[in-house]
């Protein structure tokens, strides 16, 4: 079923989302995931992953007749207060609603990371390199929510999420943990948590894990 919103201007400022909005974006995602996940193949790195997920993204768009939104490859970050050429980082994903077009900084950024059971260094990075990206305004500078896409490639997903979760509040306080939300049919797990930007903004992280186990 299509979550298509309405094609009109929603928030002010145009970081805002509404839950339509946030369902479309955990919607496209997971059916992205789920169409990719035939492409992917052991030992598939992180960015080659994105890419193939990022396509699949991109027809389940065009199949559903998304027209309100817009499907962005790799998004690369700059420093426009000065001149220095230097990239501050690149967004593996980004969408663009309707009211967000025309605005570079307005964007729905999704960061993706590989994770699995006891696979304790990805699992660190996908704080260390993920959330912590968000935190510290580095993606997402202002906005209302960013999203987290967690490659599972080892089950079960229960002790990935423990172990996120944990490194999540050892780094950030209590206050972030992760909270369950109501999963896709097409994910592993849905969680949320909210942590302070630059130690006064809040964001809220929706984490989606899905599956990328090799395809039988």
């Amino acid at each position: 079923m299509s979550l298509l919103t309405p094609d009109v201007p929603f928030g002010q400022p145009a970081f805002a989302l509404s839950g339509d909005q946030i369902a479309t974006v955990l919607d496209l995602v997971c059916r992205g995931a789920y169409k990719a996940r035939a492409d992917v193949t052991p030992g598939m790195l992180e960015v080659p992953t994105t890419i193939v997920v990022r396509k699949a993204m991109r027809r389940v768009k065009k199949a559903l007749s998304l027209t309100n939104l817009q499907v962005r490859g790799e998004h690369e970050l700059e420093d426009m207060a000065t001149t220095d050429p230097t990239i501050l980082g690149r967004i593996d994903i980004t969408l663009q609603f309707l009211h967000q077009f025309g605005n570079e900084d307005a964007y729905v950024a999704i960061e993706c990371k590989r994770v699995g059971a006891a696979q304790s260094s990805l699992n660190a990075s996908y704080v260390s390199k993920g959330v912590d990206r968000f935190v510290t305004g580095q993606y997402a500078a202002g906005h209302e929510w960013g999203f987290m896409l967690g490659y599972v490639l080892a089950l079960p997903v229960d002790e990935v999420v423990k172990a996120v979760d944990e490194r999540i509040r050892k780094t950030y306080g209590e206050g972030a943990k992760l909270t369950p939300d109501a999963a896709h049919a097409l994910s592993l797990a849905v969680l949320e948590g909210a942590l302070a930007q630059n130690g006064g903004h809040a964001i809220k992280l929706k984490h989606i894990f899905v599956d990328m186990t090799p395809a039988a």
